[in-house]
């Protein structure tokens, strides 16, 4: 009897293998149409992909579009983080271009100074409620600098040493209100015409070049020099060019107004200026000629 099953039991096996076969090759051979159970399978997998697939590709949508908004974000940091950097260097290179301009100037400008050496400093200080009196220097008497020396930039005077300290200078600036801050200065012309630099008129913002003789025949835009009379500036230091001449009210002299050549306001390197020549005494003259 149990043989009997287990035959029974092969038979039904074998059977369902044939069967099985039979199936496989009936649907793979080329048919125009397909069989009800194949539409069935097919239809029924398709309503339940259908119904899944909409689902699936929003969440997955979902999270694509996190995925897209982080690295839209981290784009966003990076690029800031760049656009700094970039704001950056172009005030760097803006500073090293103006520098390096500067310095240039100044080389040309001591390669021309042929009466006087010069010693290259840096503005270290200066003070906002004094801004158009003094300003500090970054050399002092351990580089050979003495009181009343001429400081100038690249584009023309802008005062004299004040004091000394052993490593820095204090610098009064031409505009700086002092009634003894005076400089021997000269207009250039066909007869020149000599006086001082005294004062600053801030409605004008121009040098005020007084004591010229009533006859004295200035031109506007005349060029203004140091005229070395006093024994301490060095002859041919440029100040400025002459914008207005006025008369004084009693008729014996005239005032020049003088544009400066230097910036006052933009002072980063300066040049102090020691005459070459023999100095008369400072101490006695240098009331008159600074």
């Amino acid at each position: 009897m149990p043989q009997f099953f287990l035959n029974k039991k092969l038979i039904i096996l074998l059977i369902s293998i044939i069967f099985l076969v039979s199936l496989i090759g009936f649907s793979l051979r080329e048919r125009d149409e397909l069989s009800w159970p194949e539409q069935f399978m097919k239809d029924s997998a398709g309503f339940v992909q259908t119904i899944f697939h909409k689902p699936a590709s929003a969440i997955a949508g979902f999270f694509e579009n996190l995925s897209d908004l982080r690295n839209t974000y981290e784009e966003n940091k990076n690029l800031k983080a760049r656009l700094e950097e970039y704001v950056k260097l172009e005030t760097e290179i803006y500073d090293l271009e103006k520098e390096n301009k500067e310095l240039r100037a100044m080389v040309e400008k001591k390669e021309s100074l042929n009466d006087y050496t010069v010693t290259q400093a840096t503005v270290i200080g200066r003070s906002p409620e004094r801004w158009h009196e003094t300003l500090t220097v970054s050399k002092g008497s351990v580089n050979g600098i003495e009181k009343n020396m001429a400081v100038i930039t690249a584009q023309g005077l802008i005062g004299k040493v004040k004091s000394v300290s052993q490593f820095t200078s204090t610098v009064q600036l031409l505009t700086a209100l002092d009634p003894q801050n005076r400089i021997s200065a000269v207009v250039q012309g066909k007869k020149p015409a000599y006086g001082f630099i005294q004062g600053f008129d801030e409605d004008k913002q121009a040098l005020m070049l007084t004591g010229l003789l009533y006859d004295a025949d200035i031109k506007e835009d005349s060029n203004v020099v140091t005229s070395g009379l006093g024994g301490v500036f060095p002859e041919g230091l440029v100040v400025g060019t002459v914008e207005e001449v006025i008369i004084d009210q009693y008729g014996l002299t005239q005032t020049a107004y003088i544009k400066p050549a230097a910036n006052f306001d933009d002072v980063n390197d300066v040049m102090i200026v020691k005459r070459s020549t023999a100095e008369v005494n400072t101490d006695s003259t240098e009331g008159d000629d600074l």
